[in-house]
């Protein structure tokens, strides 16, 4: 039987989409807050959380639980931290081969506060063991990249882990996706090596250029990404939805009104939602639509990968939508 494509629906087809993720993983330490603080001010919050988190991992989980068969190529310290995530990955059915652990180091952690009125949210990173992802960790891992319908990277590893990775899987004709978050210049030479740039407003104006405020100057940030050799941009902007930017123009596609809880881990349930429905097949809108659905799900629950929806969610949640 042929692979269905564009139904969102692997269990149908004889081959589930292929999706690898080379990032990072963060031990979520969370605690909520009446408002988020200021410089020098102590403010009574909790209560406290400790999850999985980290864009990778994140990022990971989502599309796994979309259906895709994932793999993940990740660095985590030998430590406790280290432990939680790897048995967390082996739960949600991802693949662990190249899961490296490094002595001496500790796994990532992420300090977070969320505003309890706004659901917005401050975050510390401590990378820890997600530096020491290096290129060499990429090539164990090269026949499960060349193996991938698409790839999808953030930019909380090396920069050059990320680079060495765009330009090994564009070069065999493997998709690349880079979350470019934490934001940060690129150079051309990353930009035409990835084939969806999906960066959030703030993303949008450090990597273009161009400050980004409303869904005219995310055009004009997504255009000027994209002559800069980037054939498609997404650009993500909340509860507007996102904005998608290609050579032939520019597609709003509206976000969708929920009671946002939390809008930690937004940005990544929509990136491991837009991979799992590109590699299913569905055309650029329609990802980006089955995405943003995936993002609106995750904002009305605390946590990041653990506030994630499973396909049947997203399939419902969009059922009831016009």
């Amino acid at each position: 039987m042929p692979v269905e494509r564009g139904s969102l629906n692997p269990g149908t087809a004889e081959r589930r989409p292929r999706i690898t993720i080379v990032g990072s993983f963060m031990t979520d330490l969370m605690s909520r807050s009446p408002h988020l603080p200021v410089p020098g001010e102590t403010v009574m919050g909790g209560p406290f959380q400790m999850g999985p988190g980290g864009k990778g991992a994140n990022q990971a989980v989502a599309a796994a639980r979309l259906g895709s068969d994932v793999n993940i190529l990740v660095s985590l310290g030998k430590d406790q931290f280290g432990d939680f995530a790897y048995n967390n990955l082996l739960r949600e059915g991802i693949g662990v081969e190249f899961v490296k652990r490094v002595e001496g180091m500790s796994t990532g952690a992420a300090l977070i506060i969320v505003d309890d009125a706004k659901g917005e949210n401050m975050i510390v990173v401590a990378p820890g063991s997600n530096s020491a992802l290096g290129a060499d960790d990429v090539d164990k891992g090269i026949q499960v990249i060349l193996d991938s319908d698409y790839v999808l990277m953030q930019l909380e590893i090396p920069l050059e882990t990320v680079e060495y990775t765009a330009k090994l899987a564009h070069a065999s004709g493997v998709k690349v996706i880079l979350n470019p978050a934490p934001g940060r210049p690129l150079s051309d030479e990353l930009l035409r090596a990835v084939d969806v740039l999906t960066p959030n407003e703030t993303e949008a104006s450090i990597v273009s250029g161009i400050t980004v405020t409303d869904l005219a100057t995310a055009e004009l940030a997504g255009k000027a990404l994209v002559r800069r050799g980037c054939p498609t941009v997404i650009v993500t902007m909340g509860g507007l939805g996102v904005l998608v930017v290609d050579a032939n123009g520019a597609q709003h596609v509206p976000g969708f009104k929920v009671d946002v809880v939390d809008t930690t881990g937004a940005g990544d349930a929509f990136n491991g939602a837009l991979a799992a429905a590109l590699a299913e097949g569905l055309g650029m809108r329609d990802a980006a639509r089955w995405a943003c659905a995936a993002a609106a799900i995750s904002v009305t629950r605390i946590g990041t990968s653990v506030a994630t929806a499973h396909r049947d969610e997203v399939e419902a949640f969009l059922a009831g939508r016009p």
